[in-house]
């Protein structure tokens, strides 16, 4: 009998980013996939073109980020959180917390 010391339901984990393209998002998409992925790299990973002012993150089906209800953008942490979170067979709970939208003066 071995005993395993990794949960064993990496690749269950599957993350839906949808972002508003015109708004200028996709750089945030980038960014936060690119800590998603140094972080777990054997995550997938997909984006979605949305409708205006949207950044929305599903994780398994199940929407953990808004940025229409929370008017700004996930930490990193916050995310990498939630995905430790279901890899480990957690709940999810909402990501509340965000940072605001950059601006240019």
């Amino acid at each position: 009998m071995s005993e395993e010391s990794e949960p064993a339901a990496p690749a269950g984990v599957r993350i839906v980013v949808e972002y508003c393209e015109p708004c200028g998002f996709e750089s945030t998409y980038l960014e936060l996939a690119s800590a998603v992925k140094e972080e777990y790299p054997d995550i997938e990973i997909e984006s979605r073109l949305g409708g205006k002012g949207t950044f929305e993150i599903e994780i398994n089906g199940q929407l953990v980020f808004s940025k229409l209800e929370n008017g700004g953008f996930p930490y990193e942490k916050d995310l990498i959180e939630a995905i430790r979170r279901a890899r480990n067979g957690e709940p999810l709970e909402k990501i509340t917390n965000s940072r605001p939208p950059c601006v240019i003066l």
